[in-house]
């Protein structure tokens, strides 16, 4: 962590902009949670409450106008500290209490902290979360290269390329038993990791080009990436992850992802690399994600896609859902929606008939409105996963 990086005991005075923060409570099992009590203060001053909510009956607490740093201090690196930091305390009857400390704010976005509670055990969840990357002192990342011999020991070789369902965060150095393993979905980690390392006000064909590098070296190799338990995301982010989850970066004749190493461009250099300050100002003069990342890794690079993705139940239908379509996938889809929604209560029950009419659209944009997608009513590419994501995360629960 930078030395001189200190946690804001007040509201600096330089906190002039204004962004928003929803918090999204659920307990193991992946119901929201009703009735928690969120407290809200600035991280340093945790008895100074400047906000308190309850969430309502999809689990969802949302804070708006919540101070931070100009929008300006995030366009270009420096001592000037981007964002603004807040702690979060949860507490509901019959759970143990959630204490988040460091959850970061940037001008003008929207922040996403999911928060977890166990079963009450009388003990504390006290959760710290550490600076982002770009401002914080951290070592560089190991250098390697990109392509290496199929089969080298420790490695699992598939024949083709596989968005994984599920990913072990082992949380310490490799050899340490004694460090915590987290299962998180491969949404999820991406989206965590993106947000640790760059900033969700930047142009969005720059958080493409840096979620594609992410999401590449992820499936070329887990390890070296700045994945946080706990940490809130960012709806910019979430949004590029939710889009293109699927793809990856690849070179003609190359039958894996290359392993696209990255570093921040001021603090560590890395030629032949992708500059994550470097990709902001390309994205500042409007180049396309593709053309950032052929910047740094050459012309030769192109986004692929996954042959298949883990986890899921039903296949993609290949185009978007929308009101006057009909079939087996809109059956589906209304039977995944009407599992959801006896957890989440304020999306409407459908009947199964396989018609998309108004209520199905409604009850589509019901749930981009609790799972942070845009709120068209349609069912597009993101919408379709997302909704079979949740689906597969609740369907064990109906069967109980």
């Amino acid at each position: 962590m930078n030395v001189g990086y200190v946690h804001t005991f007040e509201v600096p005075e330089n906190n002039i902009d204004k962004g928003r923060l929803k918090v999204s409570v659920v307990n193991e099992e992946n119901v929201p949670i009703k009735g928690a009590a969120v407290r809200l203060s600035y991280t340093g001053n945790p008895d100074n409450i400047i906000g308190e909510s309850g969430t309502d009956g999809d689990g969802i607490s949302i804070f708006n106008d919540l101070r931070t740093p100009p929008i300006e201090y995030s366009m270009e690196p420096g001592n000037r500290q981007p964002f603004s930091e807040y702690d979060i305390a949860v507490s509901a009857p019959g759970f143990d209490n959630v204490n988040i400390s460091g959850s970061d704010m940037f001008s003008g976005e929207l922040s996403i902290q999911n928060v977890r509670m166990s079963a009450r055990d009388n003990s504390q969840n006290n959760i710290v979360i550490p600076v982002n990357t770009l401002y914080g002192d951290y070592p560089p990342k190991i250098d390697e290269e990109e392509i290496k011999p199929m089969g080298q020991s420790g490695e699992i070789v598939l024949d083709r390329v596989v968005v994984p369902e599920i990913v072990v965060v082992h949380d310490g150095p490799p050899k340490d038993t004694e460090a915590d393993n987290y299962y998180v979905t491969y949404k999820d980690y991406i989206k965590n990791v993106a947000s640790s390392e760059i900033y969700s006000t930047w142009p969005r064909q720059t958080i493409e080009a840096n979620v594609l590098a992410i999401m590449s070296f992820t499936l070329n190799r887990v390890y070296d990436q700045k994945w946080v338990n706990g940490r809130n995301v960012f709806e910019s982010i979430s949004q590029v992850v939710d889009d293109i989850f699927d793809n990856y970066i690849s070179r003609p004749n190359v039958k894996q992802p290359i392993l696209t190493q990255y570093c921040d461009g001021k603090r560590v250099t890395c030629p032949n690399r992708l500059s994550q300050w470097g990709s902001k100002y390309l994205g500042d003069q409007n180049y396309s994600s593709i053309d950032i990342l052929r910047y740094y890794y050459g012309q030769d690079v192109y986004i692929n896609a996954a042959e298949q993705i883990s986890g899921i139940p039903y296949s993609w239908p290949g185009t978007n859902l929308d009101i006057g379509s009909s079939g087996q996938k809109v059956r589906q889809l209304q039977e995944q929606l009407n599992l959801i929604g006896e957890y989440y209560n304020s999306i409407p029950v459908l009947s199964t008939d396989g018609i998309y009419g108004e209520q199905t659209a409604a009850a589509v944009k019901e749930f981009q409105r609790i799972f942070n997608l845009p709120q068209s009513g349609i069912t597009d590419f993101p919408t379709w996963f997302t909704v079979s994501e949740k689906y597969v995360a609740l369907a064990g629960l109906a069967e109980l």
